[in-house]
Formats: structure tokens, sequence, C-alpha cells
């Protein structure tokens, strides 16, 4: 199943099957719903499309009758979960080492999050933010890939990393307690971002479990394995990789080809070769984030418009109807149960 751009190893997904057994789930009518079976979840490889693994993850909620399973899926993922990128997260100097690590190799695990850090206030946050609209899924993967985060901010301070809040973008959930039990920390909900505050101060202090012989090592084959990933990728792959991470403010054709160190010219004649254009895939990109955004009622309509680069709200409008053949209203009202959503 090609779905470019998308990355998740298949061992997350082999994590998530071992809590729903756990739960008492019937693990293989579950694979069965997405044409999958346990013979392909224990094989070398399964590659996923983005729309199946959203399948299986709403499956999971329903079939499992737990809403809090994103908490429980994260609280089974350590260090040791990441193969070689926890790793050297282990090996690291400084938190500082440790979270640049994992920005710049995490694309090796998954695609569904991107991760970066800023210090903001004089605080450290570890910001979580999604290529693509997750769309009915966020919680769970949200609530998974940040506790998950805690873990391995645990496992390589051994403890000695504190958090000061857990900050989500959606509102909270029955079982919010049960949130700051596992992560052990203060948590906001219906905050505009997704992420972990530490002190500003961690970020520098020595790692008892440093080893710069192994880190180098690690991070090497990490390196190596990025550079298969990116060769394998299409270019238009990669092209839309970058403009989904970019969502509030597309690069420019010149702006993209300097990103991917080659000439405007070049860019243009690769991607034409590969039966597509700049053009046609910043239209892609925008309809798939304008469907994602309109339906989760989370932006006005002159929101979304602004956040996709519609300078003027009618030629949003008229692309939308020219995706959908309906006004982004109008598939709004669709999609949205009664009493949810704005306008």
């Amino acid at each position: 199943m090609d779905d470019p751009g998308f990355t998740l190893l298949v061992q997350y997904v082999r994590q998530i099957a071992d809590q729903l057994g756990g739960l008492g789930v019937d693990v293989d009518r579950w694979l069965g719903q997405s044409q999958l079976s346990r013979e392909q979840l224990n094989g070398p490889s399964l590659a996923l499309a983005f729309p199946t693994f959203q399948r299986l993850a709403l499956d999971a909620l329903s079939m499992s009758r737990e809403p809090a399973l994103g908490l429980l899926i994260g609280e089974r993922l350590l260090a040791n979960s990441h193969g070689m990128v926890g790793y050297a997260a282990l090996s690291s100097g400084t938190i500082g080492q440790a979270l640049e690590l994992v920005e710049r190799y995490a694309p090796l695990r998954t695609s569904l999050i991107s991760i970066s850090h800023t210090v903001h206030a004089g605080e450290l946050r570890i910001v979580f933010a999604e290529p693509r609209p997750l769309g009915a899924i966020q919680r769970l993967v949200l609530e998974a890939v940040m506790l998950t985060m805690k873990n391995v901010l645990d496992s390589i301070s051994m403890g000695d990393c504190p958090v000061k809040m857990i900050a989500f973008p959606f509102d909270a959930p029955d079982y919010a307690p049960l949130a700051r039990d596992f992560f052990r920390s203060d948590v906001k909900y219906g905050q505009s971002w997704a992420g972990v505050v530490l002190p500003r101060e961690v970020i520098d202090v020595p790692l008892k479990m440093a080893d710069p012989e192994a880190f180098r090592e690690a991070a090497l084959i990490c390196q190596r394995e990025l550079d298969k990933l990116t060769a394998n990728e299409s270019l238009a792959a990669r092209v839309r990789r970058l403009l989904l991470e970019k969502e509030n403010g597309f690069p420019s054709l010149p702006v993209t080809a300097r990103m991917l160190r080659m000439t405007p010219r070049t860019l243009h004649r690769r991607l034409v070769d590969e039966g597509t254009s700049f053009h046609a895939l910043v239209e892609d990109v925008r309809r798939t984030l304008a469907l994602e955004h309109v339906k989760s009622g989370r932006f006005t309509i002159e929101e979304i418009a602004h956040r996709l680069g519609y300078s003027d709200l009618a030629n949003f409008r008229r692309a939308f109807r020219r995706w959908e053949s309906v006004p982004p209203s109008a598939y709004r009202a669709s999609k949205t149960p009664p009493g949810r959503g704005r306008r």
C-alpha cells in the first residue's frame, strides 16, 4: 500500500495489538476489518497507508471500549521501544542533544508527528505538530506519542527531568484525572499547541548515562537509515512532506528547491518526469488539509483560508467548491454533529 510520505514502523502496530489482546479484544478480528492478518503483522515489514492506520486506530478504540487507549499504549513504549533512535537517545550527553537527535531521526520511526523544541518565556518546550491532520485519531496519537516522550525523558535522565506541564490542543476527556496520573504532571487541555514543558535549565545538564562513543555510532547508523529513506522516496513525496510540514506558510518553488539542494528548473523538470508539478502538489496538500480542518471544526472557515495561504476568502471558497462541489460551510454541516464546530 503506497502512501507517499507516510511512515509508521510495524513495531508500533504490534504494540497496539498487544495492548488490545490484554484488554480482551479479538486481535484477528481487529486486523481483519482492515484486510490484514496476524501473519502480516508478525512479518518483517508491513507498509500501511495512512487511511489504513486511521481505521485500525478507530477500530481499536471502538472494540476496546477504552477511551484512554492512547495513554495505555504510550505507557508501554519505553526508550528501548524505538530501536537505534532510542539507543542513541539513551547515550546522549544532555537533554538538548537527545532532543536534537529525536527531532532529526523521528521520521525513521513515524511521520504521524513531527517534533521540535524551543525556549519560550524561560521554559523549554517540546512541540508536537501534525504534518498531516490526524482528524479523529488526534487524541489517541498525541496521548501515546507524548507519553512516550515522557518515558524517554525519564529514562535518559534517570528520573531527574521534571515535567512542568503537558499541553493538549483538544478538550479535556472524562478521564482527564487519569491522564494526570500517567504523566505525573499538570495536564492542560484546550491549548493552542501540543507539547511538553520543562524547566529551561535542564537542557544543558550532563546526563549520567552519557556515552559519547556509543552516541556517535548510533547517530551514524540513524543517519545512514535516514539517507536511505530519503533516497527511496520519490521527489514528489519529499516535496509533499515539506509542504505538509510548512502548513502555515507553504514555501515557494524556489525556496523548496533550495531546501532540496537543487535549482528551481531541475525541481520542475524532475516533478514533470514523475507526472506531476509543484502547483499540483500544493493544490493536493491544500485540499487534504482543507478537508481535515473543515471537518474538525477547530478553526473558522476564515482561519482555514488564512492557514492555507489564501489572502481572499472568496478564492478559498471557490477552490473548495471546485474540489468538493459544495462550499466549505455545507461540507462542514454534513460532517459535523449538531452543536459542534465553528462556522
